[in-house]
């Protein structure tokens, strides 16, 4: 018979293997994940889900070594994960996906290394910095058969989907007009790194400011919303209310986006009083609200209101490490959704055509 001390000590092991042997098993089992820059202050989302083991990160590209230094200490990531050149840690590493957290003018250099290797890519919103950058995107993933994502953080709100969902239930009628807010006091105000203002408020490697910051979320939940279908026209207004704080670029930006039978409004802002994540919806019945990222309102008549009680996100489209991994592993196909790249490219021809409008002062036919 074992002593009450000898069951305790076995019982002990037991757990140190279940929390130390079994996971480093389940890590090597992990799709082998590659990153691209440490300079977006997004960063920090994929490395806190590397430190829970949630993600297998076996190589970090990035030439800035004070950011090695930075991240490394912080989230415990041994020094043989960093290279300084993309294209050696790829080689070195074989990573099954490559997620790009660099300047958005150089998203179009993570594809040109990867695309040939046949590694596909997200990157963080938006796609690129330029719309001529968009289109190599897109060709070099048709030549060499690759997928290019793009993450937005609306992307995993449940009240967005709550309002796609009931619009596709026919619950308001035909949508007449699309309205998206998304914008805070401005990156400085805020408290970003100094390495990720250093290109987010430069028109070369941001390609513009607020426009292309902020106003890539309208455009892009507003393409999903009508399914893909591109706008007839676009016209927009820019506005410079911190010429001292943001010198390059604009700090405000308002974009209405014309389709046949709907308009749609972008705001996209480093110049309000706080931050804000919102999405309305007006249909020939009803109206719906999604005031944040949890909460939900829904209008049918003038007096009618109703909170709609919404459901938490379910695997694997209720977060970006869940969602490429499904990708990777065949079960969703990334093509027509807000992560894929043909949706992407009409959120690209919005933006182009909103610089477009300011530059000329017109209304742009696409």
């Amino acid at each position: 018979m074992k002593t009450p001390v000898k069951g305790s000590i076995e019982a002990i092991v037991l757990i140190i293997l279940m929390l130390v042997i079994i996971p480093g098993v389940n890590a090597q089992n992990m799709v082998k994940v590659g990153v691209a820059g440490l300079n977006h202050d997004h960063i920090y989302n994929i490395l806190n889900d590397y430190s829970k083991g949630r993600v297998n990160i076996v190589g970090i590209a990035e030439p800035n070594k004070h950011l090695w230094e930075k991240y490394g200490k912080q989230f415990h990531i041994p020094d043989s994960l960093f290279f300084t050149d993309l294209k050696a840690m790829v080689t070195k590493r074989k990573p099954a996906i490559v997620l790009g957290y660099n300047a958005v003018g150089n998203h179009v250099d993570v594809v040109e290394v990867c695309a040939p290797l046949g590694i596909p890519v997200m990157v963080e919103k938006p796609l690129a910095a330029t719309l001529i950058q968009a289109k190599r995107i897109e060709a070099l993933a048709a030549k060499y058969h690759i997928h290019v994502l793009t993450n937005y953080e609306t992307t995993w709100y449940p009240s967005f989907q709550g309002v796609y969902d009931i619009v596709n239930k026919d619950s308001i009628g035909a949508i007449r007009k699309m309205v998206a807010h998304d914008g805070h006091q401005g990156p400085r105000e805020i408290g970003c790194s100094e390495e990720f203002l250093a290109w987010l408020t430069d028109p070369v490697l941001n390609g513009a400011g607020a426009l292309n910051d902020f106003g890539c979320y309208g455009a892009n939940l507003m393409t999903w919303l009508m399914h893909g279908q591109r706008p007839i026209a676009v016209s927009a207004v820019a506005k410079h209310y911190k010429p001292n704080v943001y010198p390059k670029v604009e700090d405000d930006a308002t974009i209405t986006v014309e389709y046949p039978a709907a308009t749609g409004l972008i705001e996209g802002s480093w110049a309000w009083p706080f931050s804000i994540k919102d999405l309305e919806v007006f249909g020939e019945k009803g109206y719906l609200h999604a005031s944040d990222m949890k909460t939900l309102n829904m209008r049918l008549r003038e007096n009618k209101k109703s909170v709609i009680d919404l459901k938490p996100l379910t695997e694997p489209n209720n977060d970006p490490v869940n969602y490429f991994n499904a990708f990777l592993q065949k079960k969703i196909s990334g093509d027509n959704d807000r992560t894929s790249l043909k949706y992407n490219m009409i959120v690209m021809e919005i933006l182009d055509a909103a610089k477009r409008s300011i530059k000329e002062g017109k209304r742009i036919v696409l």
